[in-house]
């Protein structure tokens, strides 16, 4: 799995090479994963237009032999032998697509941690460009930290500890000699400890980075609270407005608005509720649950994640509606000339 991670990651730093904001590469990175992904979709909706073509039958035998349990998975098995359908077909695709997922939400993670880290070495190091062209995004100020209006446009001191030694090794790895030498002498004006990054040694150099980052006026400055905002309680969360926020909420929103019209426009769901009004209630209770539960899910999570994250989930949703509908325009054709085809050898005999 390090190795797919790894190929990944290079493969999202190389696009941003080319491209030069980390925002349009991640959904150019999305577009091209999507592509990968694109077969085992079109083999899961297959499987599910199949699905959806047999379920009558399948609710008749279950009328019929509900009672022999014996007798109606015999009468199924022989029904998808006779359908020539593989109960596996609809789900196993997309579970095979699921490694290459995980890989990619990694590589996005790693970069996303190096990027962190590296911006508060650059405020350590006197930088005064700290957030380069590369992070910003349409009206996200650091598109590695959260597009609200209750993020700071830097990392915090909590974001910060959350990162491990391996990402600070490796950020601390890419800066130039003379980035070093400015950085070991804030380090030293607050603090005894040397940059150690070892595992028992990170943490008292972690701590050390956000003693001197205290000290740094442009970074105090950029992680201001609003005097008589901070801490407050809002439903189950606590939250605080800072004078140079990142964001507007807008990607969250977007991204709760877009699962929405997913699931009302997109075929595949479409599908996915036909067979539930054929079945049974508490498979339509489940699908009207999940109706509004992904909606509210995603928007979650987009508050709680940075702001790529929010791009690729925005992104993936819509590519995923379109190769939906592309994909069910193809089906459609398909079952229209085998229909016809049929037809034909109909009217000949």
């Amino acid at each position: 799995m390090s190795a797919i991670n790894d190929f990944l990651y290079n493969v999202l730093v190389g696009i941003n090479s080319v491209i030069g904001n980390y925002g349009v590469s991640i959904i150019v990175f999305t577009l091209l994963i999507r592509m990968i992904c694109l077969p085992f979709d079109y083999k899961s909706r297959k499987g599910m237009r199949k699905m959806s073509a047999i379920q009558p039958k399948l609710n008749e035998l279950q009328r019929k032999y509900g009672n022999d349990k014996q007798k109606f998975q015999q009468k199924q098995a022989e029904l998808m032998r006779k359908e020539g359908y593989n109960p596996l077909s609809g789900c196993l695709p997309l579970l095979l697509t699921w490694p290459i997922m995980i890989a990619m939400f990694s590589a996005m993670r790693v970069i996303a941690n190096e990027q962190l880290a590296m911006q508060a070495f650059r405020y350590l190091a006197g930088e005064e460009q700290i957030v380069t062209a590369a992070e910003r995004f349409l009206w996200v100020k650091n598109i590695w930290m959260t597009d609200s209006f209750f993020t700071p446009v830097v990392p915090t001191a909590q974001a910060l500890n959350q990162l491990t030694a391996d990402v600070w090794q490796k950020a601390y790895n890419l800066l130039s000699e003379g980035q070093v030498q400015a950085i070991a002498q804030n380090i030293a004006l607050v603090s005894e400890n040397a940059l150690d990054f070892g595992a028992s040694t990170y943490q008292a150099s972690v701590q050390s980075i956000i003693t001197a980052l205290g000290q740094v006026p442009a970074y105090v400055a950029a992680v201001e609270p609003v005097k008589g905002w901070e801490g407050l309680n809002f439903f189950l969360f606590s939250v605080t407005l800072y004078q140079q926020f990142n964001g507007i909420l807008l990607l969250p929103i977007l991204a709760g608005v877009s699962q929405v019209l997913q699931y009302k426009f997109n075929p595949a769901m479409q599908d996915q509720n036909q067979n539930a009004a054929n079945g049974q209630a508490q498979a339509q209770g489940m699908g009207n649950f999940m109706k509004y539960f992904f909606p509210i899910l995603s928007v979650f999570w987009c508050l709680t994640s940075n702001a790529a994250f929010a791009v690729y989930w925005v992104a993936s949703t819509l590519i995923v509606w379109i190769q939906s509908v592309l994909i069910t325009k193809i089906l459609e054709k398909k079952d229209k000339e085998k229909a016809q085809a049929v037809a034909g050898e109909g009217s000949v005999k």
